[in-house]
Order: C-alpha cells, then sequence, then structure tokens
C-alpha cells in the first residue's frame, strides 16, 4: 500500500558528520561577523576547509584562513598550504613566530620546539583582524584536554579557556554569545575520530601534503619517536641516523613531530592501517604532548588552538 510519504534513506556515519560539519560551519558564519580559519596544510585543517568549501559551493569560502608559523614547518607542508590557498582563492593570514623571536617578545626554548610559542602569534593575529570566531581542526579523539572541549567553546578577553566553565550543547544548539574582546573557538569535526577523517579524506579523494604517505628519509629514533634529520631536527651526538620507510600521522612543528614506520602509501592502505592502530596520532608522534600529563591542557588555558 502506497502512503504518499518519502521513503527515508539511512545516511552513513561519513554523511552524519558531513552533514553536522557543514551545520556548524554555515551557524559560525551566520551568527559572527569576522570568522577566520586556522589552517596549517594538516589533515584535519585540510577537511575542514573541504567541508567549508561544500558549504558554500557554488561561492567561495567567505573567510580568510589564518596560519600561525613556527619556522619550523616541513616545507612540503608550506608549499601545499599556498598551492591550497591558490586554488581556491583564498585570503591566507600568517603569524611568525620568528618575528616574536626577532624582536624579543619571545624567546627560543631549551628544548628547541617552538609549538608551545604559537600561543601569543595567535591571539594578536585573532586581536589584528578582530576575529570573533576561529575555525580549527581539533578532534576530541586526540587528546583528553580536546574532549573536554564544546564545539563552539568561548575564550575570554585574554583569548584563555576555563574548562570548569562551558556551555551545554544539548540537542546541537549552539550558543555563540560573547563580549566585546571575547571570541570563541569553533570545531566542525570534533565528533570525527582519526579513522573517519581518513575514510572522508578516502571517500572524497581530499589532496594532503605528501609527508601523509610512505616515503624514504633520513631519521634517528628519540623518546620512542623517529625524528626528520634536518635543519631544525639534527640528531644528537650517539643517535643513529638510519634511512627508512616512514610517514606521519600529524604534521607540525619538525623538532617535535615524530614519524611512524609504515608502507601506507596510498589512501586505502592508510585507512587500514589506522583502523589497526590503537594510539591515537598526538600519543604517537608528538613530543610537545608528553611534556607533562597536563601538557595539551596547560596550553589550551592559555590561548593554544
Amino acid at each position: 500500500m502506497t502512503t504518499g510519504l518519502e521513503t527515508r534513506t539511512a545516511l552513513s556515519t561519513l554523511d552524519q558528520l558531513e552533514a553536522e560539519s557543514i551545520h556548524i560551519i554555515r551557524e559560525v558564519v551566520a551568527e559572527f561577523e569576522r570568522p577566520v580559519l586556522l589552517f596549517s596544510g594538516g589533515k584535519d585543517s585540510v577537511v575542514v576547509l573541504h567541508l567549508a568549501t561544500k558549504a558554500f559551493f557554488p561561492g567561495r569560502v567567505p573567510f580568510p584562513v589564518l596560519h600561525v608559523d613556527t619556522g619550523h614547518n616541513f616545507p612540503e607542508v608550506l608549499a601545499f598550504r599556498d598551492e591550497t590557498v591558490a586554488r581556491l582563492g583564498l585570503r591566507l593570514e600568517v603569524a611568525r613566530v620568528q618575528d616574536y623571536l626577532d624582536d624579543g617578545r619571545l624567546h627560543e626554548r631549551a628544548d628547541g620546539t617552538r609549538n608551545p610559542l604559537q600561543t601569543q602569534p595567535l591571539l594578536d593575529a585573532i586581536a589584528a583582524g578582530r576575529h570573533d570566531a576561529v575555525f580549527g581542526g581539533a578532534r576530541r579523539d586526540e587528546d583528553k584536554a580536546r574532549a573536554k572541549e564544546r564545539i563552539i567553546s568561548l575564550r575570554d578577553e585574554f583569548g584563555q579557556w576555563d574548562p570548569r566553565n562551558q556551555r551545554p550543547e544539548l540537542w546541537s544548539l549552539y550558543n555563540g554569545r560573547h563580549t566585546p574582546g571575547q571570541h570563541v573557538r569553533a570545531f566542525p569535526i570534533s565528533n570525527w575520530t582519526e579513522l573517519d577523517v581518513w575514510r572522508y579524506i578516502e571517500r572524497e579523494q581530499i589532496a594532503l601534503p605528501p609527508l601523509y604517505f610512505a616515503h624514504e628519509r633520513d631519521v634517528y629514533a628519540r623518546d620512542g619517536m623517529w625524528r626528520a634529520v634536518g635543519e631544525f631536527s639534527p640528531a644528537k651526538p650517539g643517535e643513529t641516523i638510519e634511512r627508512r620507510t616512514v610517514r606521519y600521522r600529524t604534521v607540525g612543528d619538525m623538532s617535535c613531530t615524530g614519524a611512524v614506520e609504515s608502507d601506507a602509501a596510498d589512501l586505502a592502505a592508510v585507512v587500514d592501517e589506522v583502523a589497526r592502530t590503537t594510539v591515537t596520532e598526538r600519543g604517537a608522534t608528538r613530543a610537545d604532548d608528553r611534556l607533562s600529563e597536563a601538557a595539551m591542557e596547560d596550553r589550551k588555558k592559555d590561548g593554544y588552538f
């Protein structure tokens, strides 16, 4: 018997995640005056940018992208960043840690990593651009601190985050209220996992920097990770340099980002590899998150993304 009602088609998990993320992006653009998207060329920010292009197709993405450049980034990732910005016709804003080191506003850390130094340039760039909403590619499965974060997360007049004072988000209702000087961070893929991200990249055939796929590289072992040999990450006396086939699960400051041994040279192989892993990408390959049990949360409280 025909009822005249349309048959409901069940959405796949990726379709549901995509729809939620696009809804979040559109909501933020509708509610805020000067949003900006943090774009480093890493896989998560690439996925958020891809979702933004879908959200506003056939028009262009209606906000700029912002990169906090440590000066220790992988050259391949910077090249990919610039190619993507040019291809999509985006406006790129860059905040450089090196500028802060040159004029004395910041100082090099004893451990050589610059990732924790990104906070002040980020906050200054947000203030200079008068950005009231900042899109980020953080996901809850990455770290315990990020698991505490709301999808729309308020930052106070100093850019700081209070994990004890967060707003409920029942029934996908997002509260963007803020006073002058405050801003929000918006995380459209907060509910995604690393595997979701890779399955989506495979489905959508999204281009990525080549570091995410297996390649030969000179590396040395440190702190249980393979570090790339380079200008900003030299081997110490006693550390043996080896030629190995590796790939990166996350890309950041060369001085604190490690590679994993892998022969996953294409998207299907990476998806299969990620499906079998039991350690998050940050836990496996980011030395800056090993500084203390609460390393990420401490940085986020200060304004880090």
